[in-house]
């Protein structure tokens, strides 16, 4: 085999590397297995809508099962770590001997997979190699020398029964067409248009209703190629990029895939233990999948209400925001400042052609929800990004007037959005409009005396109760981001706080299974005790941890004791989906030292990185380098730090700080200093001339 990316991984188990550029670290099959992710090793490209993967019996989500045998075929499209039944596995193929598919059984005998390729070879001699590009994929499909062989193609083949429509035409060696499927949850519907050419001429045979075989000649060469190219646009676009692409050879495709994903991954840099290393960038690795570009290269795009639109920049689309809001949004806005700026563009753009918070019905690709968009937008703003909020202003109030109070979770939620747009019309210069919405995001109070002050009621451990959306009253409590110090006031003071996160986490009702309270652990540094965040971080991060299940409506059953993120198919906690990288960016952050304080202020809160130095090239002159002076793998506490030399004795920084580069340097200690980082408080709902972030 010849070596492309310098090593590569069989049955998901990672064989000794010759080098170590950031792809060569990544292990796709991390979070490949069970209800532990939700996650394929796909042959992908960053942020391309575009995934080659395999599908396997059983499948899971992405279609996929790393502990399965039996491969169906391979599809081309998948969401990575969704919920309900996923989204997209569109276009299936399969190789057969001879023309029959029922006669022929893909049995896995060897994978081995690496960013943007996958291979496998299986029990009857058929091998497959899958690599990919933006908007294009190629696969090579390897056959025993003699015997009838051929393709299957199911063009109706999609997760989750989401096929709903398609039109296809053939030629020689040509299938193409469009194709329309539900997206996650069945909310929604997308339409993808396909041209797919063999190497080899072909016979055409109906195989069933949207589906067909491609009987392949034989004699001649026992490898096949299937180029295919998609768009969200039109099936012209799809036909234009294959042209485009009719010299590349599997090779250079596969090389070029990996060059981009070293130059998406080596904007980060970090040196540590070896092991640790290999899952930060499996980690990172996942958080940039989504969302997809789904523009052309001259700007063309299909907007969600079916028109087509023109754009000077890349346009995205795939959203799971109510899930990676939390992480994996401020991550890109930290370390990929070009891809977030029009991640944000596209984002408001939502608002101008029909946003709702789940899918339309004229989705450009597999897509989830957008809860919290308009904290995104704030959040962008306040960083410095452009947003057009004054075009979409009129959107953003009418989508605020629809906010659902109906259940306790639900008011939480929505007093956020609703804090969000009264920032925003503050920075519009609209302070009436302003003080009604900042009015009603207060009155979240209200709503948390009702069902979250008092917790000895029998049910505030439970799933569900009271409506609540995949959470516990424990859980949903802490969910006010946008005003710890009146949470804290609700609370009896700051000292009460205290004690009621002590609780919290001492009695195991926390939950990193999902994102309800995935800010929590970070509490404490709205406190005069940062030390105990400091901790829970890394213990949360690398430790062994108790984990108690809610998921079973009663706290304790089938507890979990083990390690949250590990570097195996089994990666996560039990029903822990990565959700479009929304779990994976939080270690990269930890492991950065940065967790977002409140998404919509730019602020990170700090916590001792995981490793002993890491780089980001944020985009300011200088990249951002951070080092820990007396770096041990299991200390957790922060002595002292400085910024570019100057003694630092806050427990935060705020955005504009970090993006400008420089040097951030941290003591470690085996022990908690108490007197750092008490000082200088950063809590959201301060006044604003105790919170310097808020004037930026």
């Amino acid at each position: 085999m010849k070596r492309y990316l310098g090593y590569f991984l069989v049955a998901g188990l990672t064989l000794p590397a010759l080098a170590q550029s950031p792809a060569e670290q990544v292990n796709v099959f991390l979070g490949s297995s069970g209800d532990h992710g939700q996650l394929s090793p796909a042959a992908s490209y960053p942020f391309s809508m575009l995934s080659l993967g395999p599908q396997t019996y059983p499948n899971l989500h992405t279609g996929y099962e790393h502990l399965a045998r039996t491969f169906l075929g391979f599809t081309h499209t998948r969401f990575e770590g969704v919920g309900c039944q996923g989204a997209g596995g569109n276009l299936l193929v399969k190789p057969l001997l001879g023309t029959d598919p029922a006669q022929t059984t893909l049995l896995k005998k060897t994978e081995r997979a690496t960013p943007g390729y996958y291979g496998v070879t299986f029990e009857n001699g058929i091998g497959a190699e899958l690599t990919a590009a933006q908007r294009f994929g190629l696969h090579r499909y390897h056959f025993p020398a003699s015997g009838a062989r051929g393709l299957f193609m199911d063009i109706s083949y999609s997760f989750a029964n989401g096929f709903k429509h398609e039109e296809h035409a053939t030629t020689d060696n040509t299938l193409s067409g469009w194709l329309e499927a539900g997206t996650t949850c069945g909310a929604g519907t997308y339409r993808l248009y396909y041209y797919l050419e063999t190497s080899q001429p072909v016979q055409w045979e109906p195989a069933g209703a949207h589906k067909l075989v491609a009987r392949l000649p034989t004699t001649g060469a026992p490898d096949v190629e299937v180029r295919v190219a998609f768009s969200s646009v039109s099936l012209a676009d799809a036909q234009a990029t294959l042209k485009q692409q009719a010299a590349a050879d599997f090779a250079a495709v596969r090389q070029a895939s990996a060059q981009a994903w070293n130059a998406l991954l080596g904007r980060v840099q970090v040196q540590g233990a070896p092991d640790r290393e290999r899952l930060f960038y499996s980690l990172l690795y996942r958080t940039l999948q989504s969302p997809y570009v789904v523009s052309e290269p001259d700007g063309r795009y299909q907007a969600t209400n079916g028109s087509l639109q023109h754009s000077t920049r890349p346009v995205y689309n795939g959203w799971a925001i109510w899930d990676n809001y939390h992480t994996q949004l401020p991550l890109l806005s930290l370390a990929y400042p070009t891809e977030f700026q029009d991640i944000a563009t596209s984002l408001a753009n939502l608002y101008r052609f029909g946003k709702k918070d789940y899918a339309t019905q004229h989705e450009p690709s597999p897509t989830v929800r957008t809860e919290h968009a308009s904290v995104v937008l704030l959040d962008a703003a306040r960083k410095g990004y452009t947003v057009d909020l004054r075009g979409i202003r009129d959107s953003l109030v009418s989508q605020a007037r629809r906010l659902d109070y109906s259940h306790p979770d639900k008011a939480l939620e929505s007093s956020y959005d609703a804090w969000a747009l009264g920032e925003i019309l503050g920075r519009l210069k609209e302070s009436k409009e302003a003080a009604v919405w900042h009015t009603k995001a207060l009155d979240y109070k209200r709503y948390w005396q009702k069902d979250f002050q008092d917790m000895t009621k029998p049910d505030v451990d439970r799933l569900p109760a009271r409506g609540l959306y995949q959470g516990t009253i424990w859980q949903y409590r802490w969910n006010v981001p946008y005003d710890i110090r009146g949470l804290q006031e609700l609370m009896g003071g700051e000292a009460a706080f205290r004690q009621q996160l002590d609780a919290f986490f001492g009695g195991d009702y926390y939950n990193h299974a999902n994102e309800t309270d995935l800010q929590a652990p970070t509490l404490y540094n709205a406190t005069r005790q940062p030390w105990l965040s400091q901790a829970l971080v890394h213990h949360l991060a690398v430790d062994t941890v108790v984990q108690h299940y809610f998921n079973d409506n009663s706290r304790g059953i089938d507890p979990y004791v083990g390690r949250i993120y590990q570097n195996q198919p089994q990666a996560y906690l039990r029903t822990m989906d990565d959700d479009a990288g929304a779990m994976s960016a939080w270690f990269v952050l930890a492991g950065c030292g940065l967790l977002p304080a409140c998404v919509g202020e730019p602020v990170y809160y700090l916590n001792l990185p995981l490793f002993q130095q890491l780089t980001l090239q944020t985009g300011g002159r200088k990249p951002l380098t951070i080092k820990v002076e007396n770096y041990g793998p299991n200390r957790m506490y922060i002595q002292a730090a400085r910024l570019n030399g100057k003694p630092l004795n806050r427990n935060w920084l705020t955005h504009q700080e970090l993006a400008a580069g420089g040097t951030l340097e941290f003591v470690a200690a085996d022990v908690p200093n108490k007197a750092w980082g008490t000082q200088q408080l950063w809590v959201a709902g301060e006044p604003t001339s105790n919170a310097p972030a808020k004037a930026k």
